[in-house]
This record gives C-alpha cells, sequence and structure tokens, in this order.
C-alpha cells in the first residue's frame, strides 16, 4: 500500500494556510467597509478599467445573478457605474466612479502591503516555487473534477 503521509500533511497545511490567509485579507477588506466580493471587483475595476458586467462575473468567478447584485450594491455606495454598449444593447460595462477610483488609490496601497505581510518570511525564489506548486496541484484538482 502506498505510503501517502507527506500528501495528507501538504493538504492538512494547504488548507489551515488557506483558511488563515483567507480571514487576514477578509479582515482588511472590511476594514475598509466592503466585503470580499465588492473589494474583489473593485480591484478588477482599479487594475483593469471598465469591464463588460459578464465578463467580471466570470473573472472573479461568480454567478451572474451574484455579480448583479454586487453591481447594484456598488452602485448604490457610489463607487461604479454602469453604462450600456452604444452598439450592443445586450452589453452593460461596469467602471469606477471617481469616488471609486479615489477609494481604490487610497486602500489598494495597504492591500497589497497587508499582502507583501503575508509573505514577508519567504524569499522570491520560495515564492515563485510556490505558485509553480500550487498551480500544478489546482491544475491537477481541475482534471480529477472532469
Amino acid at each position: 500500500m502506498n505510503d501517502n503521509k507527506e500528501e495528507l500533511k501538504a493538504l492538512t497545511i494547504l488548507l489551515r494556510a488557506s483558511s488563515s490567509v483567507e480571514k487576514v485579507v477578509k479582515k482588511d477588506m472590511s476594514s475598509h467597509g466592503l466585503n470580499a466580493t465588492e473589494f474583489t471587483v473593485l480591484e478588477l475595476l482599479f487594475n483593469k478599467g471598465r469591464q463588460p458586467i459578464q465578463m467580471i462575473g466570470k473573472q472573479i468567478l461568480l454567478a451572474s445573478s451574484s455579480i448583479t447584485y454586487v453591481v447594484d450594491r456598488l452602485e448604490e455606495k457610489g463607487f461604479v457605474n454602469r453604462i450600456a454598449d452604444k452598439f450592443d444593447r445586450r452589453v452593460t460595462f461596469c467602471e469606477l466612479t471617481d469616488e471609486g477610483d479615489k477609494l481604490m488609490h487610497e486602500i489598494f496601497p495597504k492591500h497589497a502591503e497587508k499582502i507583501a505581510e503575508l509573505f514577508q518570511e519567504c524569499t522570491q525564489e520560495e515564492i515563485k516555487a510556490l505558485q509553480v506548486t500550487l498551480k500544478k496541484v489546482g491544475y491537477k484538482a481541475v482534471d480529477l473534477l472532469s
């Protein structure tokens, strides 16, 4: 019988680390009055600019009904606008308002610092190796689901 102790130990470490990291990131986002999904949408728009609403959902892995709700909430807060496509009435874009852009310029650098703080005990080589390893595990998981 194959002894999988190391794999099981690695899985336990991965899941515990993931949970702890998620808690740190969510706490950071909520300190700015945003939930994780709202922050993720704002971050996407901040870094990539105007996006079709349908593509936002795909990029952050959120159902279209949920993305509509999140965009509604961000619009109510004054952080985003919806803009109808001039050429295709089926497409609606979402973009940051001036207020949303101002907010992200204020909070995104702090958020990036918090993320950097999570990795401060790691060398750049370790971070790159972690990226490669997690991609391998993630892709294998996708294969096993197919």
